[in-house]
């Protein structure tokens, strides 16, 4: 079985929505909405099988506990998770719609806030 199916295989949305409330602080902005966006892109009727599978692939490993750097370290240690979910997104743009970037927007400001904000107001 290669490295890609095994994560593929990983993957599970019960398995993805554990993860992300449970580190979703600890992962940081940046990797919750790219994951974000590859989920959402995934239940897009018009993204094509191999579409589907990458994104499966990408957020298997972002599931799996034991990765190439411990996400037990903050920052640092989601920062290959982060590597695959930006390849993915590279890879599955095209299915990146206005769709999935609403839900994405939405999930976010939920969790995270406004990033307004987080944004210093002008003088």
């Amino acid at each position: 079985m290669s490295r890609h199916n095994q994560y593929e295989d990983a993957f599970s949305e019960q398995g993805f929505w554990n993860k992300l409330k449970k580190y979703a602080s600890a992962a940081g902005r940046e990797v919750v909405e790219k994951a974000l966006l590859l989920f959402y892109a995934m239940q897009e009727e018009q993204a094509p099988a191999w579409a589907k599978a990458t994104i499966a692939g990408a957020l298997g490993y972002f599931i799996v506990p034991l990765d190439a750097i411990t996400d037990l370290t903050p920052a640092v240690g989601y920062a290959d998770d982060l590597g695959v979910l930006v390849l993915a997104l590279a890879a599955v743009a095209s299915y990146i719609n206005d769709d999935v970037r609403q839900k994405t927007a939405a999930r976010m400001e939920a969790w995270f806030g406004s990033e307004e904000d987080e944004q210093p107001a002008d003088g």
